[in-house]
């Protein structure tokens, strides 16, 4: 009882360890990324293609989207989704879904919601 009582009292103490976060591994090759603004709010694509564009994403086109959106939606264009949750990974934000269109030449579409708020580092 007294090891015991021992070991307690010269245990190391803990530290303030952040939790762990997962890593998604970047796919192989270039990934063409089109980001669409879904919501009120002004620059919010400029703002994602540069997040994305940080991560070494290739974003080839940027614009509004055709309707206003709640969430944000990480569309994998070619079947493959792995894509897409590298992007959703990046992002910060969004729900991946697949929905194959092969006329539109991009790997993955993002459609921005209410719910993507960056947090951005300074810049002049």
């Amino acid at each position: 009882m007294l090891a015991g009582g021992a070991g307690l009292l010269l245990r190391p103490a803990r530290s303030n360890v952040p939790p762990v976060q997962l890593v998604t591994p970047a796919p192989k090759g270039r990934v063409q990324v089109e980001v669409l603004n879904g919501t009120r709010r002004q620059g919010v694509a400029r703002t994602a293609t540069r997040v994305l564009r940080s991560r070494g994403l290739d974003v080839v086109f940027l614009g509004n989207a055709d309707s206003l959106e709640d969430s944000t939606r990480v569309i994998a264009r070619r079947g493959d989704s792995t894509r897409a949750r590298y992007v959703a990974a990046a992002l910060g934000a969004g729900k991946v879904v697949v929905e194959t269109d092969t006329f539109r030449r991009v790997d993955v579409s993002v459609i921005l919601g209410e719910d993507f708020r960056p947090k951005l580092e300074l810049h002049p």
